[in-house]
């Protein structure tokens, strides 16, 4: 009795990584030529191709009727497809929506999805059957065109690939992902493609960007605008890669009295429109676009989005600039020219080198289709010379097979006919006989002569090829002109402008708020602008009480500044609420532990300010050059060790000189111009001390003259109008400020 082997001898040893990266790359290698990029000869992956073989089989061709697709996918995934039937049905699917494949390639009746992202049918409620555009892609698999291989248990036989004359990869396009690397290829014009690839017949070396006068851009089957210039465009046909900007298309409709809305009527290229229109909905409801109202979806079998303005006064533009900004009504459609090669090589290909390696395809399919025909020519030809011995001989013929036990050899030795024609002779019907006359017989074959002789002139002469084929495709290009419907161009080549930058006034809704900073740093903003005088405007937290309160607007911008000299932005729209005592604002704001707020202002455009720090150093600075777009801030003036920011305050438009005033109770005005405008440094000198520093500063109208409030209940206010004795250069000590002036050395609110 023998022993079993030892299952552990068949075990090898071997290093982990080696055998993994071998198994992945054979997994990788699967992936790549056998599952998810396309064939460059007809733009098919496997799960397309034996889905349109096992139709093709089935013989639900476009003159016959449906049939369900479940027959389809069960045959398909029984005889060539071992995988899942979901798979299957989803590629098949896909093969059929119109808003998918520019010329769909299956015709299916029921539901096959829509544009809104809806799934199909279960397979069991819908049928199908080809279309012409698959019969031409098709066509030729009988006439020895192409290889064949068996399928995956041996028991049937597949095309490697298809031989027909419609350029299907550029046509239909292709997306997919494999290991490593993917494609995405979107659909082209049939008619355009066809007059480049004319072109490349007759000029094989011409240079890739003349191609873009025929192909001018994808032909996307939902329409749209490609907005990329041809320089961008050329571009990426040239490399294989790149992308193109697509919106959707859309009008003006006057609704009278000055009203309108814009109206979508073609959206981009493999955009749900239920989700498109949720995005914008959201945008409303989130209140992210103020100047879009509402938003209807009218569509039915033509797609019909109304999108209505929140006032006649908005410009359609910026309506539409803001959402191809924000929303999928301005996409980009990829392009990857990744594709497989006549060798099963994977590579990403430039438009010229597809078109190429199409029309090379399609020459050796004229070649193979020709040889074929020969064959069966010569094969007609042997049995007519045949049937011409036997009828200058009928008599002796038939004596021979009535007289023979076996004729076949006698005929044979007698006639000098072969094997084929002896057996053609004894395999004819009797009534055939009347047909055998002679002219017939010599007329069919001078005519299958005569086509030989040209069959063998077009394998011999790459010219006559070259005539051919531009024939043949000047007759596919009858079928899909850009006069007929399905050959008419759907996406406009048209180039735009990037979409404009949305105003920040357009993007959050303006409505009036009163901001207040309580001294304890709590920041709040309450609705409309409050009495800034009233109780319940200004409560606070025991123990605070107020530091900076104004009014402004949701729109605007707020500088915070710290007597750092850093300068902090807050959104004025971010603001919590005026119900309780807001939050702090080094919650917004990275504002260091010892720094102290200076001011909180909202940042005017156009608007100047006046800076100055207590060792008696300042400048202007404009305050849009200084906000901030980060929570750390900026640094805007440089102050010394022992030195804080103590002044900001605004210039009006029509302030011409600046008064300076120091703890030593000196004061100074000087013109404005000798101060430089800058967006950061430490400025110059703008009062010259000898103990303490800058109390305050502030700009004005000379000849309005320099006023203040007088203090208690009274509201009034003193104006010195004579500065004279205070007007000096920049940099002066000063002298004593008039009388009356504030004991504190500060010159309070700018009065109204």
């Amino acid at each position: 009795m023998t022993s079993s082997a030892d299952p552990l001898d068949q075990i090898v040893e071997a290093p982990f990584d080696s055998a993994l990266s071998e198994r992945y790359l054979v997994y990788a290698l699967s992936t790549i030529t056998a599952r998810s990029l396309p064939d460059v000869r007809d733009g098919l992956k496997p799960v397309h191709r034996r889905l349109l073989w096992g139709m093709r089989l089935l013989r639900l061709d476009p003159a016959a009727g449906y049939k369900k697709c479940a027959r389809v996918v069960g045959d398909v995934m029984g005889k060539y497809h071992p995988h899942g039937d979901a798979s299957i049905y989803d590629a098949m699917v896909r093969l059929a929506q119109p808003f998918s494949l520019r010329y769909p390639l299956v015709d299916g009746q029921g539901n096959f999805g829509n544009v809104d992202g809806d799934n199909a049918a279960a397979m069991r409620y819908t049928e199908a059957r080809l279309t012409a555009a698959a019969g031409e892609l098709m066509a030729g698999l009988d006439e020895g065109t192409v290889d064949f291989r068996p399928t995956y248990n041996g028991e049937e036989e597949e095309p490697e690939v298809f031989p027909g004359l419609f350029p299907n990869l550029l046509a239909n396009g292709a997306s997919g992902i494999a290991v490593g690397m993917a494609t995405s290829i979107p659909p082209h014009n049939v008619a355009e493609l066809i007059d480049a690839a004319t072109h490349l017949i007759d000029k094989p070396e011409s240079e890739p960007g003349e191609l873009m006068q025929f192909v001018k851009g994808p032909d996307l089957p939902t329409g749209g605008i490609c907005v990329d210039s041809p320089a961008a465009i050329a571009e990426a046909y040239a490399s294989g890669r790149g992308s193109f900007r697509v919106r959707a298309r859309w009008t003006v409709e006057d609704q009278g009295r000055g009203t309108w809305v814009a109206v979508v009527s073609e959206i981009p290229y493999q955009i749900p429109k239920s989700k498109l229109i949720e995005t914008i909905a959201a945008l409303i409801n989130e209140k992210k676009l103020p100047i879009l109202a509402d938003i209807r979806d009218e569509s039915d079998e033509q797609i019909r989005i109304v999108l209505e303005p929140r006032s006649r006064a908005v410009d359609p533009q910026l309506l539409m600039d803001g959402l191809f900004r924000l929303t999928d009504l301005e996409t980009r459609v990829p392009l990857n020219l990744n594709v497989l090669d006549a060798t099963r090589t994977p590579g990403v290909m430039s438009l010229k080198q597809a078109l190429a390696a199409w029309l090379d395809h399609q020459f050796e399919v004229l070649v193979r289709r020709s040889k074929h025909r020969l064959a069966k020519i010569a094969d007609r030809i042997e049995l007519l010379d045949g049937y011409l011995i036997a009828y200058l001989n009928l008599d002796r013929v038939i004596a021979i097979i009535r007289e023979e036990d076996e004729p076949k050899p006698v005929l044979i030795a007698e006639f000098g006919l072969t094997d084929r024609q002896a057996e053609a002779i004894l395999n004819m019907r009797l009534r055939s006989l009347r047909k055998l006359e002679e002219m017939e017989i010599r007329k069919e074959r001078t005519a299958l002569d005569a086509e030989g002789k040209g069959l063998e002139a077009l394998i011999e002469s790459p010219a006559r090829q070259r005539t051919r084929l531009k024939k043949d495709l000047a007759k596919l290009r009858e079928r899909y002109a850009p006069e007929t419907e399905l050959g008419r161009r759907r996406t406009t080549i048209e180039e735009q402008a990037p979409a404009r930058e949305i105003p920040l006034e357009a993007m959050i809704e303006r409505e009036p708020i009163t901001v207040i900073l309580s001294q304890r740093g709590w920041i709040r903003a309450m609705s409309g602008h409050r009495d800034l005088a009233a109780a319940d405007t200004l409560k606070f937290k025991e123990g605070d009480g107020p530091a900076f309160a104004f009014h402004a607007h949701t729109t605007d911008k707020l500088l915070l500044a710290a007597d750092t000299g850093r300068f902090y932005t807050l959104a004025a729209d971010k603001l919590p609420g005026g119900r309780g005592f807001g939050e702090p604002v080094r919650l917004m704001v990275d504002l260091e532990a010892e720094a102290q707020i200076v001011a909180l202002l909202p940042a005017r455009n156009g608007e100047r300010l006046l800076l100055a720090a207590a060792d008696g150093k300042g400048f202007v600075a404009k305050a849009a050059e200084i906000v901030a777009e980060t929570r750390k801030g900026r640094q805007v003036v440089n102050v010394r060790p022992n030195a804080k920011l103590k002044v900001v305050r605004p210039i009006d438009a029509e302030d011409d000189y600046v008064a300076v005033i120091g703890d030593n109770r000196k004061l100074v005005v000087f013109p404005i111009g000798e101060l430089p405008e800058m967006a950061r440094g430490s400025g110059v000198q703008l009062q010259r001390y000898r103990d303490g520093g800058l109390s305050d500063a502030i700009s004005l109208r000379l000849e309005k003259g320099l006023s203040w409030a007088m203090g208690g209940e009274s509201g009034r206010t003193r104006t010195e109008a004579d500065l004279s004795p205070w007007r000096t250069a920049r940099g002066a000590g000063g002298r004593m400020p008039p009388v009356g002036f504030p004991r504190d050395n500060r010159f309070g609110p700018r009065p109204q």
